[in-house]
């Protein structure tokens, strides 16, 4: 594997908590007819048909919904070369099979699905291969810089990126007409807007901020430029931490003044009681990514008078927009893979067509990445029943496409636990976020040194 060390700093015993981390200023399977006989990277068969049983088959991880009909389209169009695919399970359950092989030097799939923020953790375990030397970045410009950024790591190509969260803000634009209080452009006019919905007499607050939004908190301080984490797969042994930076200590600072105010509250997400409060009315805003109105379509406890829409992301500067990402997945070509060269070319084929993308935006609500999508009429022109019939992708796309990408750590299940924890104490008043900040870049830099890194502190 291109930049390889010989001493792997984070042990392959690393189980990633990292699906699930949907929260925006809310919160945040399906198998086949049997067909084929290949082993799909675990000792299972394939839960798709095999239509070209004579080619060779490479094995796929993925938990897309919907995937078996991408997997269909793509077998039915390729007679070089079968995908075997297996849902092994969402997230974590994926992640710890995928570790468990790792660790075993046996049963990894060709080819898995990753999301952006593991894949740091994985190319540490040697688990990744290098697919620059496969074809790789002839396929960049089929993708947003962002996107782009996201899989590579200096001139190593780590996967091939798929969906998306660009981030706008959902509203309730009945609440806001009902009081009389303008959508919010920038941050300065959220905070008014929380004062003035009060005042009106409004019950609700504007939003959640949730102690476990970890993937919303980051991207939110990276808009502001914090630039938290740096990671060089050719210098394994170093990582760059500035968790503190003053922009960092802005946001949540931002954030924490609401709160004690009582116009934000600061409820976890991705409970039940968070969902039945953003869709009954309690929180008037949830400022998040593209995903996100898939997970309260159809929930109990909605409103029957709610009007939602979707507007830009707040900015901190109107004059100079930051756009930011929250979410998102790949497909990476495992080590493990015993044919490389075919493994790369199926991470990159199987939603490289209008087709697939057809099936992925609208049977399972993805978000492409996919440029050739991102500016295709039907994907621009799609009216959301959700959202009134608005057009959003007229707000998301533009997002998207400004989205400069982001760096990971290589331990960002542990930094995301301690993140978890500071906001918890910001949040709750018993800490300021400087004071919160500060103690949590001693404890990530001494983690990293523990796990054997030099740390470079500020960016």
């Amino acid at each position: 594997m291109r930049n390889s060390m010989a001493r792997p700093v984070i042990s392959g015993a690393v189980v990633l908590a990292l699906a699930g981390a949907l929260a925006g200023c809310g919160g945040s399977e399906e198998s086949g007819a049997s067909g084929g006989s290949q082993s799909g990277g675990s000792g299972a068969s394939c839960s798709n048909a095999i239509v070209h049983s004579d080619a060779p088959q490479v094995s796929v991880w993925a938990w897309y919904p919907k995937f078996e009909q991408v997997v269909d389209a793509f077998n039915s169009t390729h007679t070089d070369v079968q995908v075997c695919w297996n849902n092994t399970g969402q997230g974590l359950d994926e992640y710890s099979k995928f570790s468990t092989a790792i660790q075993a030097g046996t049963g990894a799939p060709d080819v898995i699905m990753l999301e952006y923020e593991v894949l740091p953790t994985f190319i540490m375990q040697n688990a990744l291969e290098d697919i620059s030397g496969y074809g790789a970045n002839d396929a960049a410009g089929k993708y947003t810089e962002g996107a782009w950024k996201d899989v590579t790591n200096g001139d190593a190509v780590y996967a091939i990126p798929v969906d998306a969260g660009p981030m706008a803000m959902m509203y309730r634009k009945d609440i806001f007409d009902a009081y009389g209080v303008e959508v919010p452009a920038t941050w300065e006019e959220f905070a008014d807007a929380a004062q003035q919905l009060r005042d009106a007499g409004y019950g609700g607050d504007i939003c959640d901020f949730p102690p476990n939004g970890t993937a919303l908190q980051v991207a939110l301080v990276a808009q502001a430029g914090a630039d938290l984490y740096g990671f060089d797969a050719a210098q394994r042994d170093q990582v760059a931490l500035d968790v503190n930076s003053e922009a960092s200590k802005k946001v949540m600072g931002y954030w924490s003044d609401l709160i004690q105010k009582g116009l934000v509250a600061a409820d976890d997400a991705n409970t039940t009681d968070w969902t039945t409060n953003t869709v009954g009315g309690a929180y008037a805003t949830y400022p998040g990514a593209a995903w996100a109105s898939g997970y309260l379509q159809g929930a109990s406890g909605a409103d029957s008078d709610a009007v939602w829409q979707v507007a830009p992301l707040p900015q901190w500067d109107a004059s100079d927009p930051v756009e930011v990402n929250q979410g998102g997945s790949s497909f990476a070509v495992t080590t493990q893979a015993s044919d490389k060269a075919l493994a790369a070319e199926v991470a990159m084929g199987l939603f490289d067509s209008e087709e697939a993308w057809k099936i992925g935006v609208e049977q399972a609500a993805l978000f492409p990445t996919y440029t050739a999508a991102l500016e295709a009429d039907w994907f621009l022109d799609r009216e959301d029943p959700f959202f009134g019939g608005q057009k959003v992708n007229e707000v998301y796309v533009p997002a998207s496409q400004g989205y400069a990408g982001y760096q990971w750590s290589p331990f960002q299940t542990y930094a995301y636990d301690e993140q978890a924890k500071t906001w918890a104490a910001i949040a709750s008043g018993s800490s300021s976020a400087d004071d919160a900040l500060d103690a949590l870049q001693q404890t990530l830099v001494t983690y990293a040194e523990q796990q054997g890194f030099t740390v470079t502190e500020g960016r």
